[in-house]
């Protein structure tokens, strides 16, 4: 079998780099030969490791219309979108999509909305009334600053209708709070610093019940491979195979390093702030991924899908220097979820039966 062209933008973050990883395992495993091309601004580890694996690095920016054109205008078999965000950059790759054969857009479920206009980043959260399928109402289309909590959603809903109204063989991915080996936001990095730092209790807001779906970067760079072979024009959601609650990550997480926490599961009379997590959420959000199993996609269990980025967390921990912090930590998503104080005044209170 002659061997395909692929081409991903954004190799070698944590998205990208599970995709490159796939394909490349595909080829080995005799699924076809993928020659598969990393674009990324910069090397590093990740960009040497999937080089030795066989990829091929193409340094560039994705915003560079130039270096797009030189990239694809010779062709490929697919292409892969991980870092597009904007109506700019949907319109930077529009040129190109006929030279494409299957285009996949990473979008993401912030693009979804109540019948209030409440999304995933909104200050006051959307309400579902069950598990949100592709037909979902999306916010309008904006081009306001994507960083911003309105800007993003209403970015990536622009950016997929340019995608998609060109006609091309498009298929844009929903996801929802993306784990795995080398994500940037590595939520999972709540739990395994608690054990790292050798908390014996955790506390959980709204008794651990919260459920916002989570997606396996492992589980996209299936869906990849699926519709890389079967391109059409469509929206899939992309998720695992359940939605675990905040008590079954934090019990999941844990249990793979031998932890057990004393979990205190805090009611409606808690003090503020205390015991929220990253997945918390007053009201479920559940991507309904039936489109994609239709084609023969198989979600993967956040059980088996998580262990690879927790071995991760603690191996980047255990090599950073004493006086030094996990590249990660910069984010402001972090400040205040490892002040203890709080979590600790709250126990005592707790103990005393005050609130």
């Amino acid at each position: 079998m002659s061997s395909r062209r692929a081409v991903v933008l954004g190799g070698t973050g944590g998205i990208g780099s599970q995709v490159v990883r796939g394909l490349l395992d595909v080829s080995g495993r005799g699924g076809g030969d993928w020659e598969v091309e990393v674009v990324s601004r910069t090397g590093g580890p990740v960009a040497d490791e999937l080089l030795a694996r066989g990829a091929v690095g193409r340094p560039g920016d994705r915003r560079d219309t130039s270096f797009l054109r030189e990239l694809l205008r010779p062709g490929a078999d697919l292409l892969v979108d991980t870092v597009g965000v904007t109506r700019d950059d949907a319109v930077q790759l529009a040129p190109f999509l006929d030279d494409v054969g299957s285009t996949v857009f990473v979008s993401s479920k912030a693009v979804y909305a109540d019948e209030q206009g409440r999304h995933a980043n909104s200050v006051d959260k959307p309400v579902f009334g069950g598990a949100v399928t592709e037909l979902q109402p999306t916010l309008a289309p904006g081009d306001a600053d994507p960083t911003s909590r309105d800007g993003y959603g209403a970015a990536k809903v622009a950016a997929e209708q340019v995608l998609l109204d060109h006609g091309a063989p498009v298929t844009v991915l929903r996801p929802s709070k993306v784990y795995g080996v080398g994500i940037g936001r590595p939520r999972e990095w709540f739990v395994v610093r608690r054990v790292l730092d050798g908390r014996e209790r955790i506390l959980l807001a709204d008794e651990g019940r919260g459920v916002d779906h989570t997606t396996a970067a492992s589980g996209i760079a299936s869906l990849v491979r699926l519709v890389a072979d079967a391109p059409d024009r469509r929206i899939l959601n992309v998720a695992d195979e359940t939605a675990p609650s905040v008590l079954d990550i934090v019990r999941t997480v844990a249990g793979h390093l031998g932890h057990t926490f004393e979990e205190v599961l805090l009611g409606e009379d808690a003090p503020a702030f205390v015991g929220l997590t990253p997945w918390s959420v007053p009201s479920p959000f559940v991507l309904d991924t039936t489109a994609a199993r239709a084609l023969g996609w198989v979600p993967p269990r956040f059980a088996d899908a998580v262990v690879p980025e927790v071995d991760w967390l603690v191996e980047t921990a255990h090599r950073t220097p004493v006086d030094g912090d996990v590249p990660w930590a910069s984010d402001p998503f972090w400040d205040r979820m490892f002040d203890y104080g709080p979590e600790d005044a709250a126990m005592v209170l707790l103990s005393l039966g005050l609130d």
